[in-house]
């Protein structure tokens, strides 16, 4: 009998190997980056841990003492339920499927809080006040965060972007998010537990990118088209300024700027080949699009003799992200990576001369817009003991180093931000929700219709991570002269009140920051206080502890003659005025014109009249983007959140 042979390996060979390929896919066993090393796990819950492994392969999750034996689905996935675990560590958690094993080290378990939002949830702990002391004491290591990068995907996902966890030290507590690192710290003082921070949220986002499709009512075949159109108009702009910039060699394909700071700053600088361009603006919205990297803008200016013998104070708007400025040659002054920081710059006598100066400025921008920007106001030569001379362009500019990076808007559109940077996370074990979002969704219309979103928001998530009483926490915008208010109306004011209207749901709890905001700027870095208000929510939401959480609630209102009584909930804490006289409230009749109005506070009710108004129907406080007026706090200092009475 011959025997059949391939042209090496005998039949029984090759049937070994066959069947040996589906053990050695057996083996292969993955967990979610969540899980990572460093993680900090839930305590006091059924402890919730899946992953992936080789299709119907048996799998077992050790961790500590307990442990479970699964089997995978057809697709590979993996879910294990272990007991609730009592806080402590440091553990390991290990999954082994066939021969295969992957183990997580140093593992916590405390309390996991998701922070998300935009951002002012993401603002870094080394932008906060007070950050390089803060940074410094900044030493327990049970307190850690998992960053998540910005992502976004059309269909839900399984796997997060690359990310692991990282304990707070001075040397990483930097890039913590500085609202979640404070909370965090007084909750771990107060529970005496392991705290862990999903850092989850994207800048600029608006909520319909952080819902599913079934909640932002959208289907994905229409988001698909959408990301298409908005694909091609992006790279009709891309190669707009790749035309542009053509007209100087060798920009675009620069691998870095001039390390001579001071490249085009010189008074008698050969111009010729500078172009015009409008100050104060973004550089993306005359041509530039996606252009990021560092440019120059150049004016001149006129002083006299005795203004330069004087000096003088350059107001130079805000610049995005970071700028040298020089006049006729001398640096006058630096900024780094602010870009909503208006510039003030004294311009020493030495710097100066009669009759024509020059200044230059060196722009780098890190990413998003760039260039010189603000209020034309904001641009002037301000004498000393004078009256300011506007700087508003046209200036000239010129580009030095550049790339061209595709303008980001996925944290528009609806449902991609969850998809990639949420539903990964499910069904993750968690103590509760941070959110601080709200400014992408100030337009006037889109600000009432949060009050319905954001709703859902919250009862989807609870769905979703299996917790039909998860806590939800949130800040309120926080005051910000933002300019787009009118006589009738206020997109801020409306979105806060959106807000509040989530607290009718259980579990649920706001932190009031209209008095620790900053008119000139969407991120006021006093972090600490806006921590510290969320920690006192979730004593009494998440921890049940009876103490003075919030400020004064408004719940309703009697008509007395000419005068409106108001009033509030207080919790047994006295109404008090911040500063000397009660302020921030107004009042109308029938006509719906609002006056400003007095208002004094008589026990738990604040009595409101206005000498123009003799018989009252409505009364508004603090209903403006910026009421920086609106004084009304209790004992303990937490202010009132800001209401209206009508419903106009």
């Amino acid at each position: 009998m011959n025997r059949i042979r391939t042209n090496s390996l005998p039949v029984r060979c090759l049937v070994a190997l066959l069947l040996a390929v589906p053990l050695a896919a057996q083996a292969r066993v993955e967990l979610p980056l969540i899980f990572g090393d460093g993680a900090v796990l839930q305590r006091d819950q059924p402890m919730r841990v899946w992953g992936w492994s080789a299709p119907r392969a048996r799998v077992r999750v050790q961790f500590d003492h307990s442990k479970a034996d699964v089997s995978a689905d057809a697709a590979g996935r993996w879910h294990a339920r272990l007991p609730a675990h009592a806080a402590g560590g440091p553990f390991t958690l290990s999954v082994r499927s066939g021969n295969d094993e992957t183990v997580s080290h140093d593992l916590l378990v405390g309390d996991v809080y998701l922070a998300s939002g935009q951002s002012n949830m993401e603002f870094e702990l080394y932008k906060a006040r007070n950050a390089v002391a803060e940074i410094a004491h900044a030493t327990d290591g049970a307190i850690r965060q998992i960053k998540i990068p910005d992502s976004w995907s059309t269909q839900p996902a399984d796997h997060l972007p690359g990310s692991h966890w990282v304990a707070a030290s001075p040397d990483t507590a930097a890039q913590f998010s500085a609202v979640a690192y404070f909370f965090a710290r007084e909750i771990r003082a107060d529970q005496h537990v392991p705290i862990g921070i999903i850092n989850d949220n994207w800048g600029g986002s608006r909520i319909e990118p952080w819902m599913d499709a079934a909640t932002a009512g959208v289907k994905p075949a229409a988001i698909e088209a959408r990301i298409q159109r908005e694909n091609a108009a992006q790279a009709r702009l891309m190669a707009g300024t790749r035309q542009r910039l053509a007209r100087w060699t060798g920009v675009l394909e620069a691998t870095g700027a001039d390390p001579d700071q001071a490249r085009y700053a010189a008074a008698d600088l050969d111009e010729h080949d500078w172009t015009p361009i409008a100050v104060p603006a973004l550089w993306e919205s005359q041509g530039y699009d996606g252009m990021d990297g560092v440019a120059w803008y150049r004016t001149h200016f006129t002083v006299s003799a005795a203004e330069a013998a004087q000096g003088v104070t350059l107001d130079l708007g805000m610049i995005d992200d970071s700028d040298f400025s020089w006049v006729n040659g001398t640096l006058i002054g630096q900024t780094d990576n602010a870009w909503n920081h208006l510039r003030h710059y004294r311009v020493p006598p030495a710097a100066l001369h009669a009759g024509r100066n020059t200044l230059a400025i060196r722009v780098d921008d890190l990413g998003g817009g760039g260039g010189v920007h603000g209020e034309p106001a904001d641009l002037a030569i301000q004498p000393a003991g004078g009256q300011p001379r506007r700087l508003a362009g046209p200036w000239l500019f010129r580009p030095e180093a550049v790339r061209l990076v595709a303008t980001e808007q996925k944290n528009q559109i609806p449902t991609l931000l969850y998809n990639r940077m949420i539903h990964p996370l499910l069904p993750l074990s968690l103590r509760g929700v941070l959110w601080y979002q709200g400014e992408a969704n100030t337009a006037d219309e889109d600000a009432f219709v949060y009050r319905d979103q954001f709703k859902a928001l919250i009862r989807q998530w609870r769905r979703d991570f299996d917790q039909p009483d998860l806590p939800f926490l949130w800040v309120q915008l926080a005051n910000f002269k933002q300019g787009a208010d009118t006589a009738t109306t206020s997109g801020w004011a409306m979105l806060r009140e959106s807000q509040s209207a989530a607290l009718v749901l259980p579990h649920t709890a706001q932190a009031v920051t209209i008095d620790v905001g900053d008119p000139d700027t969407i991120h006021p870095t006093n972090k600490q206080a806006v921590g510290h208000r969320l920690a006192l929510a979730a004593r009494h939401v998440v921890y049940g502890e009876s103490l003075l959480y919030s400020g004064p609630v408004y719940r309703a209102m009697t008509v007395e003659n000419s005068a409106i009584r108001l009033h509030f909930a207080t919790a047994g804490s006295a109404l008090r005025a911040r500063g000397e006289a009660l302020a921030g409230f107004t009042i109308a009749g029938a006509d719906r014109h609002f006056h400003p109005a007095r208002a004094r506070i008589e026990g738990d009710d604040v009595v409101v009249q206005a000498a123009d108004v003799g018989a009252p129907v409505a009364v508004r406080y603090g209903w403006s983007e910026n009421p920086v007026d609106a004084n009304l706090v209790n004992a303990a200092g937490l202010p009132a959140s800001p209401f209206r009475t009508d419903s106009w």
